[in-house]
């Protein structure tokens, strides 16, 4: 696609950075762009899990299975290997930008850590309000480390805390309330953000939030907290290849005024979309990316991915309402899609754009779609294959920790019903709530 370039000058750039047009930054030419800098194009075919991650974005893991799909979907790497990936420190789960844990290469460990050090800093304020003092769990993560090196392995907390009896306090029913019912999890969390424990997979899988702690050591960073969130923005733009002020807020965890701190520190350039005029916002991207969007040409053939809701193509900006086409937004189930940040079902993607929904039904084995205009052979091969993978790798796919067939079985039967009235021509085809 053509463009017309218009001269603008970035904020800590000398030369000049040429625009597209806006009018051909379309949406549909938007998700394919955030399509292929996420790797969904099959362009990180035969990449390490590291590698799916510097790219591609880190990997949301509450417990679910996003991490596995993340880096099977983009790479083709299975479960075995993402566990030994784990297993030989090479990809961890830690609590980095908001506090949030995500999956990421070990490149990053040191300042991504450095990023959650805030949020574990305000879980100490909670149980500051209910008279702990900075004392008591200072000596308490004194504690823990010794029991953590005495013992002869990893420890989980319940075992932390018979180990350490009356060391750690309970906080009794207002501290329930808070959501802080002993002192352990507040020391944990700050040992964490130090790096001085690691968090592993009681089981090894990074599917079930079941969690042991051992000693780490690792160095700190060499970044002050500015450079990190330098680093920071600049790996959130190039993961999405460019996105709102808002957006970067949100998942960074940034002020207003830190966020522009880092934005000029990388020189982000604003970018202008057809999408802008009609009142949505700009786009800041990397100099270097809006040379690459300008000359991107979409996609001519399918590419069809089953992704899970939490992939980073949807969580890094929260814009799911944005992969569907217009014509999309007006289904009845869909009709309250428009307005949530999050999706209720798996989504079913062909170059950037929502085509359908699914779920794993562990009993049958088998993934139940609702495709919102029907399968095509490629559609239903990806299905065939990501549901072989399901079946041989996981066993099940769950969103999140609490997830189970019988916490989704309504919206199982809700797809189910959808697809048998979309076959059937009914005018019903779409209430799949």
């Amino acid at each position: 696609m053509s463009t017309h370039p218009v001269a603008t000058q970035s904020p800590s750039v000398e030369k000049p950075v040429n625009l597209p047009e806006p009018q051909s930054l379309t949406a549909e030419r938007l998700r394919a762009w955030s399509w292929h800098r996420q790797g969904l194009d099959g362009s990180l075919a035969g990449c390490t899990a590291e590698q799916v991650l510097a790219r591609a974005g880190w990997a949301r893991s509450v417990g679910g299975a996003n991490p596995y799909l993340t880096l099977f979907a983009r790479a083709g790497i299975r479960r075995e290997q993402v566990d030994a990936d784990v297993l030989a420190h090479r990809i961890l789960e830690l609590p980095v930008a908001r506090g949030c844990t995500y999956v990421l290469g070990r490149e990053d460990f040191a300042w991504a850590l450095q990023l959650g050090r805030d949020a574990a800093e305000s879980a100490f304020k909670v149980v500051g309000r209910l008279g702990v003092d900075r004392g008591e769990i200072t000596l308490l993560e004194e504690q823990v480390l010794h029991t953590l090196a005495e013992a002869d392995g990893p420890m989980d907390p319940r075992q932390l805390k018979d180990e350490l009896g009356d060391s750690v306090r309970n906080l009794g029913e207002e501290g329930k309330k808070k959501g802080a019912t002993t002192t352990l999890p507040t020391a944990l969390g700050i040992l964490q953000s130090d790096g001085r424990i690691r968090r592993i997979p009681a089981n090894g899988r990074l599917d079930q939030q079941r969690y042991a702690y051992q000693p780490w050591g690792l160095p700190p960073s060499d970044l002050d907290d500015d450079d990190a969130r330098t680093e920071l923005i600049r790996r959130y733009l190039g993961w999405t290849g460019g996105a709102t002020f808002k957006q970067s807020q949100w998942f960074t965890g940034f002020t207003v005024a830190q966020s522009k701190a880092a934005l000029a520190a990388v020189g982000a350039v604003e970018v202008p979309t057809a999408l802008a005029t009609a009142g949505g916002d700009p786009l800041w991207m990397l100099p270097e990316d809006v040379g690459s969007l300008a000359a991107f040409e979409e996609p001519a053939g399918e590419q069809i991915q089953l992704l899970a809701g939490t992939d980073s193509l949807f969580l890094l900006r929260r814009n799911a309402a944005d992969l569907l086409a217009e014509e999309d937004l007006h289904k009845p189930a869909l009709g309250s899609l428009a307005l949530q940040a999050d999706l209720p079902d798996h989504p079913i993607l062909d170059r950037g754009r929502i085509i359908g929904l699914w779920q794993y039904d562990p009993a049958k084995e088998r993934i139940v779609p609702w495709l919102f205009h029907g399968p095509t052979p490629a559609v239903t091969q990806r299905i065939a294959e990501v549901e072989a993978w399901i079946r041989e790798d996981l066993g099940d796919f769950r969103a999140f920790s609490l997830d189970s067939p019988v916490s989704r079985q309504k919206r199982i039967d809700g797809l189910a019903a959808a697809a048998e009235a979309a076959e059937a021509g009914s005018p019903a085809a779409g209430t799949a709530s």
